[in-house]
């Protein structure tokens, strides 16, 4: 195999405003070698460093240095701290104030090590920031420039991290496994096109939520959900009891298949959401009140009654509108084998709508992914 070309860090046009600098630094700190940079940057970043405390101090207090303020709190000196940068180590003087309650928040309390900004990086990028934003963040506060391929490099050391999370031991019994997707662009080859990423979300014998994995679909099939549930079966999982979902093609096959005694149960709220776009906004209200007799029926037959009886009521409205309740019955009824209490944990996906809701917002600032898989289910993870 080819060696990969390895990305060289390109510097942004020269401006009249960074010649100036240059030139300034070159006659302030008599710069001759490459050792005399280093020990400028060290004594700028050091500086910056004093003047954000400082600053931090003013903000703390409410007022600047050397005004006059009837607060009970005010400054009582400085602390010298030696701190560790990429640059070397240095000092720096943190202010203290009478009530000591001043918390530095570019040098916090027991930390030296601000050398790495790794973390921030990684932070930021879970957050949703492209690496376009985190540069420009990274420049804006720390004053130097952090390239898009060094971010990318930082977040790509995570994907060994993600892949031992996707193939962690999971437990063998889960009660109810929910899987749910969100929607996103991803540019391949030039070409911007839409993806799912699908989140399998499971209830654990505590109670207690645990994404099992999250997986890119790509060509929905039965084949392609027989491999992701026999991925959980791989992982250690033997039994689910009831597996919560919408309309997804080929589960039902996947499931026989995989997990033979698990109930496939269809979200009942989208089966609602889906029937009610049918009907007129003045009919809304009544026609979901008796929808809702339907799905909390005490027993099965009571509900195909209550179908029945819904259905002729409003036939004559919206002809057919009941159809889809019908086709799907069997993964609508394993509902009513559960008492009323049980069924309010699994009639809907909401339990993992709730999640992927928070992917949507941190979405919203990415307009489009970049083509690899990896990186996206890292962003998500």
């Amino acid at each position: 195999m080819a060696n990969r070309k390895k990305k060289v860090y390109k510097p942004k046009p020269m401006t009249e405003g960074k010649r100036n600098i240059i030139q300034g630094l070159l006659q302030e700190y008599d710069i001759e070698t490459a050792e005399d940079i280093q020990d400028a940057l060290k004594d700028l970043l050091s500086g910056t460093i004093q003047e954000m405390l400082e600053a931090e101090i003013d903000d703390h207090l409410g007022y600047e240095k050397y005004e006059r303020s009837e607060e009970p709190n005010y400054r009582n000196g400085t602390k010298s701290k030696r701190v560790r940068s990429k640059y070397g180590e240095f000092e720096v003087d943190v202010p203290q104030d009478r009530e000591s309650t001043f918390e530095p928040k570019i040098v916090p309390k027991r930390k030296k090590d601000i050398s790495s900004i790794d973390d921030k990086i990684i932070a930021m990028y879970a957050k949703g920031m492209t690496t376009r934003q985190i540069s420009d963040t990274i420049e804006d506060i720390y004053g130097f420039e952090v390239s898009e391929g060094m971010i990318s490099d930082i977040t790509d050391k995570q994907l060994p991290r993600i892949e031992e999370w996707q193939n962690r031991p999971l437990a063998a019994v889960y009660p109810i496994v929910f899987i749910d997707a969100v929607h996103f662009s991803v540019r391949d080859d030039g070409v911007i096109r839409k993806l799912a990423a699908y989140v399998v979300l499971g209830i654990n014998e505590e109670g207690k939520k645990e994404v099992l994995t999250i997986v890119i679909g790509e060509n929905e099939s039965s084949k392609y959900w027989l491999s992701v549930l026999n991925s959980l079966k791989n992982r250690g999982v033997r039994d689910i009891l009831i597996l919560c979902s919408d309309g997804l093609t080929g589960i039902k096959e996947a499931i026989t298949a995989a997990f033979p005694m698990t109930e496939q149960q269809r979200c009942i709220v989208h089966m609602v959401r889906n029937t009610l776009k049918y009907v007129a906004n003045k009919d809304m209200k009544a026609f979901a009140k008796e929808l809702k007799t339907i799905y909390t029926a005490p027993d099965e037959k009571a509900a195909l009654s209550q179908l029945d009886m819904v259905s002729e009521k409003w036939e004559t409205h919206y002809p057919g509108v009941l159809n889809r309740w019908r086709e799907n019955w069997d993964a609508i009824s394993p509902i009513f084998k559960f008492s009323k209490e049980t069924r309010t944990a699994f009639y809907t996906t909401n339990a993992i709508e709730s999640l992927n809701s928070s992917y949507r917002r941190l979405n919203k600032q990415r307009s489009v992914f970049p083509s690899s898989l990896k990186s996206l289910v890292s962003f998500y993870v």
